[in-house]
């Protein structure tokens, strides 16, 4: 397991491809708060749930000031084929080093159907306009995850 972040940490910095290919830096957000989550792989049942229930909330989200952008450890392509099976209208970005969910605490041991490995595990961090941690929540549950985080942000 690597370190974990807590509210007050300045979230690590990061280059990443989105989609298209471009380059999406954590500091292109910087002056607006961030919701940056992490999810273990594209196109699977919870990953989709998520996805999609951020990008039904997205607009009031951004309405309230926050931006979302969804960080895993898929390939530029497979997120690009997600996103545009799900019609999602906010980042994706590969990690497909697992560099940045490493620096995230996000990467770690997990055990599904009785088979134990290393990977991302379902977070969700909450980031102000400097890029400091307001809210880190590691081991989310995908269903009802965006609509209790949408309340407890009061959006």
């Amino acid at each position: 397991m690597t370190e974990r972040l807590s509210a007050g940490d300045v979230a690590p910095a990061f280059t990443l491809s989105d989609a298209d290919g471009a380059t999406i830096s954590l500091s292109d957000f910087r002056g607006s708060n961030a919701v940056v989550y992490f999810y273990p792989k594209a196109a699977t049942p919870g990953c989709t749930t998520e996805a999609c229930d951020f990008r039904d909330s997205l607009s009031s989200l951004a309405a309230a000031g926050y931006a979302v952008v969804g960080v895993s450890p898929d390939e530029v392509a497979d997120i690009k084929a997600f996103s545009e099976a799900e019609g999602l209208t906010f980042p994706l970005l590969a990690d497909s080093d697992g560099s940045v969910a490493r620096a995230w605490g996000v990467w770690g041991e997990k055990t599904i159907d009785g088979r134990t490995f290393e990977g991302v595990i379902r977070s969700t961090f909450v980031l102000d306009g400097e890029g400091v941690v307001q809210r880190a929540e590691y081991g989310v549950d995908a269903n009802g995850h965006v609509a209790r985080l949408r309340e407890e942000l009061g959006v």
